[in-house]
């Protein structure tokens, strides 16, 4: 994990460039998120920017105190507007040393800047992918933020009992894998996911 700042803005276009690829005719299909359809993981995404936004501010409140398992996430008529103002809004104040340090709060749990810096990161990262699996888009994550999320998960992993993740049980991929399917796999997603036919 990391506790230096770390640029988002790269990741974060990539996320706005996959949403924004996103047609009105995939918005109901399935993803590698278990319960989440395209339109659920667009609105976490938006969800998570303005909170992980004023988190890393430290404009705590309702935002920053809403936990993300209180309902499933949806997206309103302009997504398409806010999501990639959030996202911009979310790297520009992640840009500030100061959101790296100190305490701050997110979905209901205090904890360190450099923690919180490090669930949106990996939250961007791993997010990007569902995204892309679901609609078939390409995806090359930003190098510095994935390596980032691999270790954030990896420590995560270790630190559990059973083999459990963040997200779930992690998927074996083997050690030569690209770095991305081993992130994926600590995720607890499998790496070979597939759109269904």
């Amino acid at each position: 994990m990391t506790d230096t700042p770390l640029d988002l803005g790269p990741q974060m276009r990539i996320v706005a460039r996959l949403a924004e690829g996103v047609t009105d005719e995939q918005l109901a299909d399935g993803t590698p998120c278990p319960r989440y359809a395209v339109r659920n993981v667009l609105g976490h995404l938006l969800g998570l920017a303005v909170a992980f936004r004023d988190a890393g501010r430290k404009d705590l409140g309702v935002t920053t105190d809403t936990s993300p398992e209180a309902a499933v996430p949806d997206i309103g008529p302009g997504w398409r507007e806010e999501l990639p103002k959030a996202l911009d809004e979310l790297a520009e104040a992640w840009r500030d040393p100061a959101a790296w340090t100190g305490m701050t709060r997110a979905g209901g749990v205090d904890l360190p800047g450099a923690v919180a810096g490090a669930v949106v990161t990996d939250e961007l990262v791993i997010h990007g992918w569902d995204l892309a699996r679901a609609t078939g888009l390409t995806y090359a994550p930003d190098p510095a933020p994935l390596r980032a999320s691999y270790d954030f998960l990896l420590a995560a992993a270790a630190d559990s009992d059973g083999g459990g993740g963040i997200f779930g049980l992690v998927v074996p991929v083997p050690p030569g894998a690209p770095l991305l399917d081993r992130t994926i796999g600590l995720s607890g997603r499998d790496p070979g996911w597939t759109r269904p036919a």
